[in-house]
């Protein structure tokens, strides 16, 4: 049997060519909580901008399975292009469904094809292959739901789910176990996967559909694997994307994805770093920490930060610091996720690389102990049940006693949770425990400071009490002292008086009515 070409193909299986057209919002979920009357809510609903195919009617195709060798490459072309027809999910989602279905089917049939058999991915495959999930996947995604107003909270909010999914899910799935196949070839796919295709693949990251983004990120892993060419360029675009999240827009779905896919890139960097690794790490990653939607991606993102410094330890000096920069003032909730990783940071630090950062650390610490949002008073001193970091106070306790000691005591007094008057305690006791002569000595100084400052305020009362004795013993004071004469007078009410700008008051004076723009509408007997 002759093989014809693409175009033949598709001549015969979809009699036409594509053409532009909307694609519908996604199919709407529904979720049940409790066993209350159901209430219609407006579901969040995408519109990406599909290439609806013109005749979409499809011919079902035999099984590959019983198609003789000779046959099999043909046939498994001519499904290929089959579903490269593109079906209307929105504006009429009961449309076409009889084939639909077909494609539905030659889309698992095709998983299971590549899945299962052998030797089946020949070079005229590749771009047939290629083609057919470009067709599919790249499209313009509609616009963000709610681009300016709240973050996206995962638990509470609803994603906007694409339509277009039961043939998506499937083309995914295809090119999944495409890349993964032990047929699969990079030297001859890279051909038709280029920088073009990642770069396409790169944008579908702002689709608000989990499902995709999750897709994506395996799809995109196995690209940079299996691409040496590419890695570099993935890297730069990935990098292109943080920018412009941190310095311009605020707002894309997919961060924590991709953040996921550079966590194990970077498990991977060889050592030492290259200066671009250093780079990165220090004015993409770290500026990530200041969005607002950080609640989003903030464990993949201190994930990949740690990986960083398990790598190389001498960067953690120049990354704590610009933690501490961007930590949050007037934000609780985002405080407690920078301690979380602050300890996780702590988990994996070295003694020296420790000691050049204490003083500000446990300043910061002391702030944070001193909070009165008990859930950040709570999550500092937890460190206090870290046996690492309970070693690294130990060996540096002259230096950070003094420093905790004030906020710690202070607060066990005046705190008004009892939980963390209970944590106090215990943070005080093992300061004791690790030294009981320094601690008797921050003690005695703290107490020494307070009785200062209360002397210190009680001569201030003095001196002001004397000036005020003196100044009622003036009779020309008198009238203005608390209880001395005072004379009535009449109220008087003055017009403020703004500066005088000559520029402005020759503008004024100079300014004439251009009556020609700005003539009244003739009045109209009624």
């Amino acid at each position: 049997m002759s093989r014809k070409k693409p175009g033949e193909w598709i001549s015969a299986l979809i009699g036409g060519k594509h053409r532009p057209g909307n694609v519908p919002p996604p199919t709407q979920l529904t979720r049940t909580k409790g066993t209350g009357p159901l209430v219609k809510k407006d579901k969040r609903q995408g519109s990406s901008r599909f290439n609806i195919s013109k005749n979409r009617e499809l011919q079902k195709l035999p099984p590959l399975k019983d198609a003789t060798p000779s046959e099999r490459e043909e046939l498994f072309s001519k499904k290929l292009l089959q579903c490269c027809v593109v079906f209307d999910f929105i504006s009429d989602p009961l449309s076409d469904l009889r084939w639909k279905e077909v494609k539905r089917a030659a889309l698992n049939e095709l998983v299971e094809y590549v899945t299962h058999q052998r030797g089946v991915i020949t070079e005229a495959i590749y771009p047939e292959a290629v083609q057919m999930f470009a067709i599919n996947m790249f499209r313009t995604l509609p616009p963000p739901s709610n681009p300016h107003g709240a973050e996206f909270d995962p638990e509470e909010d609803e994603p906007t789910l694409e339509a277009a999914w039961p043939h998506l899910q499937l083309v995914y799935e295809y090119f999944l176990r495409f890349l993964e196949s032990p047929d699969f070839q990079p030297n001859i796919a890279k051909k038709h996967i280029d920088q073009k295709f990642v770069l396409a693949l790169l944008e579908l990251f702002d689709s608000e559909d989990p499902r995709e983004r999750d897709f994506l990120k395996t799809t995109l892993h196995r690209i940079y694997g299996k691409f040496l060419g590419l890695r570099a360029y993935i890297r730069k675009q990935i990098n292109n994307i943080f920018y412009r999240f941190v310095y311009e827009t605020e707002h894309h779905n997919g961060i924590a994805e991709l953040l996921e896919i550079l966590g194990s890139i970077i498990n991977g960097f060889a050592l030492p770093l290259k200066d671009e690794h250093k780079t990165f790490l220090l004015k993409v990653l770290m500026p990530l920490h200041k969005a607002k939607s950080l609640s989003v991606y903030h464990p993949q993102l201190a994930y990949c930060v740690v990986q960083f410094l398990e790598k190389d330890p001498s960067l953690t000096e120049s990354v704590l610091m610009l933690l501490l920069k961007f930590w949050p003032k007037v934000h609780s909730p985002k405080e407690v996720m920078f301690l979380n990783e602050l300890e996780e940071i702590l988990d994996v630090i070295e003694p020296l690389e420790f000691q050049k950062v204490m003083k500000p650390l446990f300043q910061q610490l002391a702030n944070c102990v001193s909070s009165p949002h008990f859930q950040v008073a709570e999550r500092a001193l937890y460190y206090w049940n870290n046996e690492y970091i309970m070693s690294l106070i130990s060996d540096n306790d002259e230096t950070i006693l003094p420093i905790m000691f004030p906020a710690l005591y202070k607060n066990s007094k005046t705190h008004w949770n009892k939980t963390i008057n209970g944590l106090i305690y215990n943070a005080l006791k093992l300061f004791m425990e690790i030294n009981q002569k320094r601690f008797d000595e921050c003690m005695q100084r703290y107490k020494d400071e307070v009785q200062l400052e209360k002397d210190k305020l009680q001569k201030m009362d003095e001196i002001w009490n004397k000036l005020e004795s003196k100044a009622r013993s003036n009779p020309s004071a008198a009238e203005g002292v608390p209880g001395g004469r005072k004379e009535s007078k009449p109220l008087l009410r003055r017009k403020s008086e703004l500066p005088r700008d000559a520029f402005t008051i020759k503008a004024i004076g100079s300014h004439k009515r251009h009556e020609e723009f700005l003539v009244s509408s003739p009045e109209t007997n009624s």
